[in-house]
């Protein structure tokens, strides 16, 4: 697969979080939308995300290790971009 630009990647993203396990979400995903606080993700969902992407992408991602490392930083949540630039650097690989 060729390399994708985060922008590529965060389309995609919001194509997928769109439906996200059948609930609809009709505002604009982008950059800044926030899976806990504007998406309603619980911890159960971003596993679910994490095993979504690696289908998605057809390989193994490291998904696990960059929700803990964003943890330890002591982030409260997760933001699109974020994801698409850890995305993009996995993705590269």
């Amino acid at each position: 697969m060729p390399a994708k630009s985060q922008v590529e990647i965060v389309a995609d993203l919001a194509a997928m979080l769109q439906n996200f396990e059948d609930r609809e979400y009709s505002g604009h995903i982008g950059p800044e939308t926030r899976f806990f606080g504007d998406l309603g993700f619980a911890s159960i969902d971003a596993v679910i995300l994490g095993e979504q992407l690696e289908t998605y992408y057809g390989r193994k991602i490291a998904f696990n290790r960059f929700l803990v490392e964003l943890m330890e930083s002591g982030a409260e949540d997760l933001e699109v971009g974020q994801l698409a630039e850890f995305l993009e650097r996995e993705l590269a690989t």
